[in-house]
This record gives structure tokens, sequence and C-alpha cells, in this order.
């Protein structure tokens, strides 16, 4: 049997997904958790195998919550069950270490297919297909970015004018000032304000 662990801070999700779950008996639910400390003891109280977690968690959500199960107990797999469907969630939660991302509108056969996928090795992520192609859309346009200019925007991004930035990396004021056209060039826009928000929307800031 798998032995699944379920954490979300709403009680009655808890007991619906429990009583969803039981039904296949090839899954055992181990423990029911409303936030993160209390998801960590009862870990140490009984291993689970498969961890089903909610991202909006109170005082640790369910991101870091993720990250912290995946750094001290490696074995144990991850999958996000939440309302959140905007692609910053899910690359945040994947890059903590899940290996399922679903939204809770899913089915209870979505959910006990993705819990036997992630336990032998898999990844699921059932998220809206657009939001899958955006995600591959959004890869495709990200420009290539040298170390210099990845810094050098991030300081435009932190506020720090051509001065500040010549004089905080030890260049000259020119030398910034082509940076920051390249940028601009490569980013495909004509200002700071946009060059900021559509690097922000790659995550690259």
């Amino acid at each position: 049997m798998i032995k699944v662990l379920i954490v979300d801070d709403h009680p009655m999700i808890l007991e619906g997904l429990k009583a969803l779950l039981s039904e296949d008996e090839s899954l055992k639910i181990t423990q029911l958790c409303t936030n993160a400390i209390d998801t960590l003891v009862a870990i140490k109280q009984d291993m689970p195998d498969v961890a089903l977690l909610d991202i909006n968690l109170p005082h640790i959500n369910g991101i870091e919550l993720c990250a912290k199960i995946k750094s001290e107990y490696p074995a144990i797999k991850t999958i996000a069950l939440t309302t959140f469907s905007e692609r910053s969630y899910v690359n945040k939660m994947l890059e903590a270490g899940a290996s399922g991302y679903l939204i809770k509108s899913s089915t209870k056969e979505e959910i006990t297919h993705a819990i036997k996928q992630v336990f032998k090795g898999g990844m699921v992520l059932n998220v809206p297909f657009d939001l899958v192609q955006n995600e591959v859309f959004q890869k495709q346009r990200t420009p290539f970015l040298t170390p210099r200019e990845k810094e050098v925007l991030q300081l435009i991004a932190d506020g720090l004018t051509n001065p500040q930035i010549a004089e905080k990396i030890f260049v000259s004021v020119l030398t910034v000032n082509s940076h920051r056209k390249n940028l601009l060039s490569k980013f495909e826009v004509s200002n700071t304000a946009s060059l900021i928000r559509e690097a922000a929307k790659m995550g690259l800031i």
C-alpha cells in the first residue's frame, strides 16, 4: 500500500480527501495535517510515501514546506494540491522538489493516478492546457543573457542608475549604457519599465 499524508488548512477538505482516497485499496491515509509544524511531527511518527500539500498554509506555506521535506526526507514524494494555477506557483513548487502539481478541481481518478505515478518515480502536472503551452512559449522566448548582463539587469531592477551600476561593478558608465542597450534589444522593449516587467514575467529577476 502507498502511505499518503494530506496537508490542507481546511479540516473539511482534509476529511473529504481522506474519504475520497480511502476508497482506493492501494492507498493508506496515514495522517491529516493543517499546518507545516504538525506535518513535520507527523512525518517523524509515520513516514509517508507521498505527501499531498496545499500551498496556502498558515505560517509556513506549502512551497517552503515542500522544500523542507525534500531536504530532510528526500525519499518522500510530494504533490501540490491547490487552487493556484498560476505559472509562477507551478515553477516554484517544482523548484522546491515537488513531483506533481494538481488543481483542487481534479477528479478522484486524477488524484489517485498522480499519487501512483509519483510513487513510481514519475511526474504529473494537471494544470490547464493553455498554462502548459504558455510555459513552453515563455521558455522559447526567454533571451540568452551573459553573466554580466544578468548582473546589470538585476541592478537596474533594484533601481540603480547607470553611474551607480558602473561604480558598483567597476566598469565605465559607457559600458553600463552598452549593456542596458543590449538588454533593451534582447527583450525587444524600448524603455526600462518594460524591460523590468518582461524580465519579471520570465522569472529572471
